[in-house]
């Protein structure tokens, strides 16, 4: 349990690097009653009670996670585990398995496989019916926009050969023009969990306490979540008071196109709710808009026509000489106005825009905001901006939007090579995650993993952010170069950018006097590691206002 209220003993941190922002570095910190006392030589004339021998390594502001869903993380570990695996055939043997072993379960639901495993990420029903014919099976994709089930789940929702595809959402088909088994974005997707029953409330907070076990051993103390339904408000009540959050998340409640006005009409009263719970590591001061879906299955919102001219309703790829655009889930000034309401209640407005065409009606909205309600401080936050028109990018900066971008995207993986590339064509493609760009623009550029869809492992995106390379070194100068942000400035993404984004700068996310003691400590020097070898460095402990939340190997 973690309580504020304890104070901590004078500690001196020494015989390391302790880096306090780009280019700038001390060698003695000390932290009393959670928060930073001194530094340097004033730090090691201090008295101090305990002393924390660093050994050489690295202690810095602890990351923070700017996108992400951390309860969908959670409760991966309580379904089959099928993330890891390479093929259809891994899958349905490790849904076949956890089946088996859990023969009461009434429905098995589990996440996330890897889209690119089948042409168009396309997946069929009668694959899982193989594994399991006699109850419903629900398995997300790893872009989460995704649903593959077996026929009982179809069945079960409802979802037959003359069920059309509903608002926001696509049900793919087979040749013959039956129902494959594949459900794109929430339109469909919302079909089946509509009528899943609901998990376990206890399953649900050890879900958050997985979660934070998996943030506090890669350095993270701070994660936006950029998903919160009713149901979860509840599910962080109930472990706020139970005292089971032991880091810090900040909860950004979901606006649906189709069901808005009802909802905006619950935004304060959830967050009250929140408050009231009275913990010190949980806010609800923002909300989450889906400008569109995601450029792999062609729901990104687009300037121009998808190049592939995919079809996605057959079990194979076809030609579509009309060409699509994608999808925008909120059509006309709708985004704008439902953003305006938002802010006028105080929230702070984030919205998912991966195509080109969306991060225009993000940025359009925010302006909208801006001339109808007037200057305040709102930190608006457009969240992953895989694609920017030239004309746009300085926009973030003019508006005080705040990128929040995910740097793993940025690599010549096979999500990259499979899905993307295909459909944006080479030249639209070099145009992606334009993050140095964006930076040099003046924009307030943070970063998120957008775990569980990626790796939430801040040195695994740093890796990238300082190559965009693979993991394999590929290619070796760097998927376009010019993008490449430097060291120093990819781990002020992860930590005061974040903090930035947060409202907390003056709080966490720097090592100064007067900020919380949120720290961690790594066994080597980040500056000075080689890209690829970054992901290789070690947490040796995680600090949260002066405690250790999380100790690492020594």
């Amino acid at each position: 349990m973690f309580r504020r209220s304890v104070p901590s003993v004078p500690t001196l941190f020494d015989n390391g690097t302790i880096w306090t922002g780009p280019a700038t570095t001390t060698d003695a910190l000390l932290v009393a009653d959670g928060v930073v006392v001194a530094l340097g030589q004033q730090a090691r004339a201090a008295q101090a009670d305990e002393i924390v021998d660093l050994g050489g390594g690295f202690l810095m502001p602890s990351f923070g996670d700017g996108h992400a869903h951390p309860l969908y993380g959670g409760l991966e570990s309580a379904g089959p585990q099928i993330r890891g695996c390479a093929s259809v055939d891994e899958i349905v043997a490790e849904v076949a398995r956890f089946a088996a072993e859990h023969p009461d379960q009434e429905w098995i639901a589990g996440a996330s496989y890897d889209g690119s495993l089948v042409p168009g990420g396309l997946f069929d029903a009668r694959w899982l019916d193989a594994a399991v014919p006699d109850r419903p099976v629900v398995l997300r994709a790893w872009d989460y926009h995704t649903f593959w089930v077996n026929s009982v789940a179809l069945q079960r929702a409802g979802i037959t050969d003359d069920t059309p595809d509903p608002v926001l959402g696509e049900i793919p088909r087979r040749e013959d023009g039956t129902v494959l088994g594949t459900l794109r974005e929430w339109g469909a997707t919302d079909l089946v969990s509509n009528v899943m029953p609901a998990r376990d409330e206890a399953v649900r907070i050890a879900a958050l306490g997985t979660a934070a076990d998996y943030y506090l051993a890669r350095g993270v103390t701070w994660v936006q979540d950029a998903w919160v339904e009713p149901a979860d408000v509840d599910t962080y009540v109930a472990a706020a008071a139970q005292g089971a959050l032991r880091m810090r998340f900040n909860l950004a409640f979901y606006a649906d196109p189709r069901h808005f006005d009802s909802q905006v009409t619950q935004y304060a009263a959830a967050r009250d709710r929140v408050q009231q719970a009275g913990s010190p590591l949980l806010t609800a001061n923002t909300v989450k808009f889906f400008a569109d879906g995601v450029v792999e299955n062609e729901t990104g919102a687009l300037l121009q026509p998808y190049c592939s001219g995919l079809h996605s309703h057959g079990g194979q790829e076809r030609s579509d000489p009309g060409g699509s655009c994608g999808m925008q889930l909120w059509e006309g000034n709708s985004l704008a106005e439902a953003a305006r309401r938002v802010d006028e209640l105080g929230f702070q407005i984030h919205i998912h825009a991966i195509g080109d065409a969306a991060v225009r009606q993000a940025l359009d909205a925010i302006e909208y905001v801006v001339a109808h309600n007037g200057a305040r401080d709102r930190r608006p936050v457009i969240a992953h901006a895989q694609l920017i028109d030239d004309i746009d990018i300085g926009r973030f900066a003019a508006l005080g939007v705040i990128p929040n971008m995910q740097p793993l995207w940025a690599q010549m993986d096979a999500l990259m090579t499979v899905l993307t590339i295909p459909r944006l064509g080479v030249e639209r493609s070099d145009k992606q995650y334009r993050m140095r760009s964006l930076q040099t623009s003046g924009a307030a550029l943070a970063f998120g993993s957008d775990w569980p869809v990626s790796s939430g492992a801040p040195l695994d995106g740093i890796a990238v952010a300082v190559s965009r390379r693979t993991a394999d070194g590929e290619p070796e100068a760097g998927w376009t170069p010019e993008e490449i942000v430097p060291i120093d400035r990819a781990l002020s993404c992860y930590t005061a950018s974040v903090a930035y984004q947060a409202f907390a700068e003056n709080t966490w996310g720097r090592v100064a006097p007067g900020a919380s003691a949120d720290l961690v400590w790594l066994d080597g020097d980040p500056t000075s590691t080689a890209a690829l070898d970054l992901p290789k460095l070690r947490v040796r402990g995680t600090y949260l206002q002066g405690r250790r939340v999380y100790a690492g190997e020594q």
